[in-house]
């Protein structure tokens, strides 16, 4: 008789990826923690008028200067289509001159499943999100960083900025 080797199998370890949890109206909502570099409250920001015409990026109705950058102040309400939002804290967006306006932050979370998107979600909603996860008992859906705004209202937005502004963000945008 002959004796085989126990071996240990490896388990497969999971990918971690830490969020975070926000709140817009009653909703609460996670984002890539490695896509924010700052959260901050709302101190600083000044109001931003585009003007009228096809450019205009209604989500953004303010700007915050910081560090010789100007953030564009994207309203997550406005963006996610949700009603009774009130803005106290800001999601200063990594590699990009955006932040985002929340309600309120939560916490930190490590995910390590992304479910995908039920046939529920339609049209532009497919975009916002990366998928769902569950924290605890609550399925909370996770913001796509990417789907904020798109490169063409991005130039929009830029366009409008005086010219000393206009050239800061854009010497920020390449740094």
């Amino acid at each position: 008789m002959k004796l085989g080797r126990i071996e240990k199998r490896k388990s497969k370890a999971r990918r971690s990826e830490a969020v975070i949890l926000f709140s817009v109206a009653s909703y609460r909502l996670a984002i890539a923690a490695q896509a924010v570099e700052e959260i901050r409250n709302l101190e600083g920001l000044r109001s931003f008028h585009q003007g009228f015409g096809p450019g205009k990026v209604s989500k953004v109705k303010s700007v915050l200067e910081r560090d010789d950058k100007i953030y564009f102040v994207i309203d997550a309400n406005m963006h996610l289509r949700m009603l009774g939002s009130r803005p106290a804290r800001l999601l200063l967006m990594r590699d990009v001159n955006l932040a985002l306006s929340v309600d309120a932050i939560d916490r930190m979370a490590e995910i390590t499943v992304l479910h995908p998107l039920p046939r529920a979600f339609r049209g532009e909603e497919r975009n916002w999100y990366r998928g769902l996860v569950l924290i605890g008992e609550d399925v909370v859906p996770v913001l796509n960083p990417a789907a904020l705004i798109t490169k063409a209202e991005l130039s929009a937005l830029e366009s409008v900025l005086p010219r000393s502004e206009s050239l800061a963000a854009k010497g920020a945008a390449s740094a």
